[in-house]
């Protein structure tokens, strides 16, 4: 019974990262903004080891870090002195060296590290289930509120903008999505694997899809597939959770790339 219980929060858990991370994980292909994921994903250390210091909620204190980086790198990018890509990766290496920097500092403290870069949703409580799916509501409503403007600066910034789109609140409340999503999410998968399971399944979905609605919808079906088969091939064989979602959401990528490419040359020979 003890079993059945964790096995079904962590299902449920799992679910509830790839119902928010699908439509979010869209625009973060769209727009190319994979390394912007990482460097999130990084900051979420340095997140967890000033909720240790200061004692308090771990999932607080990393949407918090995840938001100041967010605001930190639009007001850095408007100064124009330094590409955006230098600018990324000197967050995201600064962020992580800092964050285990102050946990090694912590010499009273002991947690388990590869937990959270790898994830361990086995371990998922009740009051996790309520973050995943209380932030994942509150992100979902608001991606629903942008995703025109969010959507029309994405396929062409200077003719939205020419619309009247205001481009910048749009790409900031989108980055701090983000930045909250990797909060909640970093339980379930770990810091190093949330941009993987933001992106794998968009990119699958792409494969998939004829508008950007659908590719939502296949994003998600994507992501929760890869959590149930992720689960359940992590019990069967006893490997680590996050990176077995992980790989078989990368399985699937690949077969729908292997099944795009024998469909483009089977409509070739047919002509």
């Amino acid at each position: 019974m003890i079993m059945d219980d964790f096995l079904w929060r962590a299902g449920i858990a799992g679910i509830g990262v790839a119902l928010i991370a699908g439509p979010l994980g869209c625009f973060i292909v769209w727009r190319r903004m994979a390394y912007f994921g990482d460097t999130m994903s990084h900051s979420a250390l340095l997140g967890v080891a000033l909720g240790f210091l200061m004692e308090i909620n771990l999932t607080v204190s990393v949407a918090l870090v995840a938001v100041t980086i967010s605001i930190l790198l639009v007001l850095l990018q408007m100064q124009r002195w330094v590409s955006s890509d230098t600018l990324l990766g000197i967050l995201s290496h600064a962020s992580l060296s800092i964050g285990l920097v102050v946990i090694s500092l912590m010499s009273w403290l002991r947690i388990d590290l590869l937990g959270l870069l790898f994830g361990d949703i086995l371990a998922v409580t009740v009051e996790d289930i309520y973050w995943i799916y209380g932030g994942g509501l509150f992100v979902l409503a608001v991606l629903i509120k942008i995703w025109r403007p969010l959507l029309a600066i994405t396929v062409h910034e200077d003719l939205a903008c020419a619309e009247g789109i205001q481009a910048l609140p749009i790409r900031l409340i989108f980055m701090l999505l983000i930045a909250l999503v990797i909060a909640v999410a970093m339980k379930i998968v770990g810091i190093l694997l949330i941009t993987a399971l933001l992106i794998i399944p968009a990119a699958t979905a792409r494969r998939l899809s004829r508008s950007p609605e659908s590719m939502a919808f296949f994003s998600v079906l994507v992501g929760v597939v890869s959590v149930c088969a992720g689960l359940m091939v992590s019990m069967e064989y006893d490997t680590p959770s996050g990176p077995s979602i992980v790989t078989v959401s990368a399985l699937l990528f690949t077969l729908a790339l292997i099944g795009g490419q024998l469909s483009h040359l089977t409509h070739i020979f047919k002509r």
